[in-house]
């Protein structure tokens, strides 16, 4: 699959992946991060926090989760050869070890200098929204760079 040029993308287009969050997951997101705070890494103090006896454990990084938008901007939409600009995020509701994301990206807008404005969010497998956000990416402009 080769990603798109700026020029061979139109506001709408979309696209989506899902992923199964597993304690793999959180341990390896904790070893990359250095994030090992409780609330996700130690089911005991999870379970005492009230935020862990509201959702009933411990809960995957809110970055993690975000870090999904990422997949989407480099291997589907725009795809290899694009970029990064920024990303806002807004956390909604929790996710738990064994939840499965489906993250969606949408072209809002094309801008100059090969930029792009996309809707960027995650859902559960209950079709809630996780994580919602704004990413401005710049797309590949040459063909031989999303190859």
């Amino acid at each position: 699959m080769r990603g798109k040029t700026y020029d061979e993308l139109s506001v709408g287009d979309k696209a989506a992946f899902s992923k199964t969050v597993t304690e793999a997951d959180i341990h390896s997101f904790s070893a990359i991060t250095a994030d090992f705070n409780p609330i996700h890494t130690d089911e005991v103090y999870a379970a005492g926090s009230s935020l862990g006896k509201k959702v009933g454990g411990r809960i995957v990084q809110g970055m993690l989760s975000a870090s999904l938008f990422s997949t989407l901007v480099g291997m589907y939409l725009p795809g290899k050869g694009s970029l990064y600009v920024s990303q806002t995020c807004h956390f909604k509701r929790p996710v738990k070890i064994g939840d499965t994301l489906r993250a969606e990206c949408e072209v809002l807008e094309k801008r100059e200098k090969g930029r792009l404005l996309m809707q960027t969010r995650c859902l559960n497998q209950h079709g809630e929204v996780v994580v919602e956000g704004e990413a401005v990416v710049s797309a590949a402009r040459k063909v031989e760079d999303v190859i």
